[in-house]
């Protein structure tokens, strides 16, 4: 295994619908997969990107971020692209974290029908 160094990792999960409660847990147990995977404690993890399809306007991603426990990690949350026939109510999230986890063996996780995005990483 090599030093520590910062890793990024990638997500993403479906909604059924539109609604902050969904929104918080999908992103926490995305958040929680993420980590666990990877070996990746949560005071490793130094900063994280939420993005949201458009058609996901009742809550902020980071309110789920931070629910999970992130509270005094950086969080930043943006809108993906309006992509004519791209999947809907799509959370995507970024981690960047301290680990020493080659590369190569970096566990990206796709849930709830996110599986469709990158089926090139799924097992």
């Amino acid at each position: 295994m090599r030093s520590n160094g910062i890793r990024g990792i990638r997500g993403a999960t479906c909604l059924a619908r539109d609604d902050p409660r969904e929104m918080a847990e999908a992103v926490a147990e995305l958040l929680g997969e993420m980590l666990t995977r990877n070996g990746v404690e949560r005071d490793d993890v130094v900063s994280v990107v939420l993005t949201c399809t458009p058609d996901l306007r009742s809550a902020f991603p980071a309110a789920g971020a931070r629910a999970f426990g992130l509270t005094d990690t950086p969080l930043m949350c943006a809108q993906e692209m309006d992509v004519d026939g791209a999947l809907e109510r799509v959370v995507r999230i970024l981690v960047h974290a301290e680990s020493g986890i080659p590369r190569s063996d970096v566990q990206h996780v796709y849930l709830r029908g996110a599986e469709v995005l990158r089926q090139d990483l799924i097992p």
